[in-house]
């Protein structure tokens, strides 16, 4: 007897997982300025480290009238700056990266080998969801289950690089990052079934595309193509890995040329973020959806941080229903995660107006501030030059909240409201309105005589304030906080 037959059967088979969806639509793949499924393997994991799993899931269908080499998903491990991770990727050479039933259950597999090992989950999509000759035999739980039982538990990641619809868009909402390519669009459904449903006519762009979606809130990012999204998402999971090398304490003598004194006068706070962070290592999430925060994963001192942080030069930084929405939603990452939160606080309150409350500003901010107040990593606090009403509780500013250090610039506002606006509205007189503008302006020695504040800083001086009050949570647990999950 010899395994000689055997052996080169199994060889076979692999030969035709290999294979694709053959050399024509591969190379009709790569005309569109696109990777292919096993090229993006490849691209995210560090050089020789990926092994696949699930390669013989579709092997039966050789030879039939539709081929499914490993059933149009390739799935496995590798590492990420030598740390292991697992991916997921649609193969959209393969029956237009449409999911069957092999693939549903490794979709389902890989979310179960990433809670029960810890690792992180990165999807890559282009696909036109579910299968349409699937029989669904397969009891099995679905992705979708295990997708939402594994956010908080690791960092996941989507990546979207061409047409994503139904069962498999649905994979971006309920990660943590989700990135899309400038070729990508996404839809509950596409352009024929939009058409059949509702009689509206529609491109794929204008249905589900990267302006579309990030302005939506759904998309995080955008990536010029493949290579950038790929790029992008390893950057991204490097911060929840070791501590990078450390860079030490400065002064910040630009920043007294960024942020004016006057809260009257606007100010970019991206510049400030970046040079108080250590060179390189901020990476805003969603840059365009909700300005009036940025949000950022950023390092100080080689540790990674998540910084939330008003920009005054969008509607003075008041915060609006998709800001806070995109800030609650951070903060609960950060949390589950174990990343300190940093909070730069500069805004005049929540957004007002009939716009803000039909857009549920109230259940937005609330929602804002029950995931900061619950957050149980590091919080350190900075009011930057003013802070008014619920404003201020939802920037963590809310004495003996958790935070593990609370400071303010000299000079600060605060109040229930600005004080001009709020004597005009309760009818002051002119003496009793210069009396509450004198103490908003004296805000910072008021407070901080009452301990309201842990100390008053030179602006110069906020890097090492930061510094030192990390320093401060050497002694925590470092493991992530065990959550319910990351709420879509």
């Amino acid at each position: 007897m010899s395994w000689d037959a055997t052996l080169a059967e199994l060889e076979r088979k692999r030969a035709f997982a290999r294979s694709m969806g053959g050399a024509e639509r591969i190379d009709k793949h790569h005309a569109g300025g696109k990777l292919d499924a096993r090229q993006r393997a490849e691209a995210l994991f560090d050089p020789g480290s990926f092994t696949e799993i699930g390669a013989l899931a579709g092997n039966l269908s050789e030879g039939t009238p539709a081929p499914a080499p490993a059933d149009g998903l390739i799935a496995g491990y590798g590492l990420i700056d030598g740390r292991p991770a697992l991916t997921g990727i649609e193969d959209f050479t393969v029956l237009g990266g449409s999911i069957g039933d092999a693939s549903a259950t490794k979709r389902y597999r890989l979310t179960q080998l990433a809670a029960q090992e810890r690792l992180p989950l990165v999807f890559m999509l282009e696909g036109a969801g579910h299968r349409l000759t699937n029989a669904h035999s397969n009891p099995a739980p679905n992705d979708l289950q295990g997708l939402a039982a594994l956010s908080g538990l690791v960092p996941m990641v989507c990546l979207v690089m061409g047409a994503s619809a139904g069962h498999g868009a649905l994979t971006a909402p309920l990660s943590d990052f989700v990135v899309m390519t400038s070729a990508a669009s996404m839809f509950v459904a596409g352009p024929p079934i939009v058409k059949a449903a509702i009689g509206e006519s529609v491109t794929k762009e204008e249905l589900g595309g990267p302006l579309v979606q990030l302005a939506s809130g759904v998309a995080h990012n955008l990536a010029e193509d493949d290579a950038a999204a790929i790029t992008l998402a390893r950057r991204y999971l490097g911060y929840f890995g070791a501590q990078s090398i450390a860079e030490g304490p400065r002064r910040l003598d630009a920043i007294l040329h960024m942020v004016p004194p006057d809260p009257r006068f606007p100010f970019d706070v991206r510049p400030v973020i970046e040079l108080m962070c250590d060179a390189g290592s901020v990476l805003e999430v969603q840059p365009v959806y909700g300005g009036a925060l940025v949000t950022a994963l950023a390092r100080l001192g080689g540790k990674a941080v998540a910084i939330i942080a008003n920009n005054p030069v969008v509607n003075a930084g008041a915060v609006d229903a998709a800001a806070a929405q995109k800030a609650a939603r951070f903060i609960d990452m950060a949390d589950a995660h174990g990343l300190p939160l940093i909070f730069l606080t500069d805004n005049p309150g929540v957004q007002p107006g009939t716009a803000s409350e039909r857009a549920g500003m109230l259940r937005h901010a609330a929602r804002m501030f029950a995931a900061q107040h619950r957050a149980r990593v590091p919080k350190l606090h900075v009011t930057l030059r003013k802070a008014f009403g619920f404003g201020s509780s939802i920037m963590g500013m809310n004495p003996f909240d958790g935070q593990t250090l609370s400071l303010a610039f000299p000079a600060i506002s605060l109040g229930a409201m600005p004080a001009g606006a709020g004597a005009d509205s309760a009818g002051l007189s002119p003496e009793d309105k210069a009396k509450a503008l004198a103490s908003q302006t004296a805000s910072a020695w008021n407070l901080s005589s009452k301990m309201a504040y842990d100390d008053i800083i030179d602006p110069r001086d906020l890097r090492n304030a930061l510094l030192g009050g990390l320093s401060l949570t050497a002694n925590r647990p470092t493991s992530p906080r065990k959550m319910e999950g990351i709420l879509p």
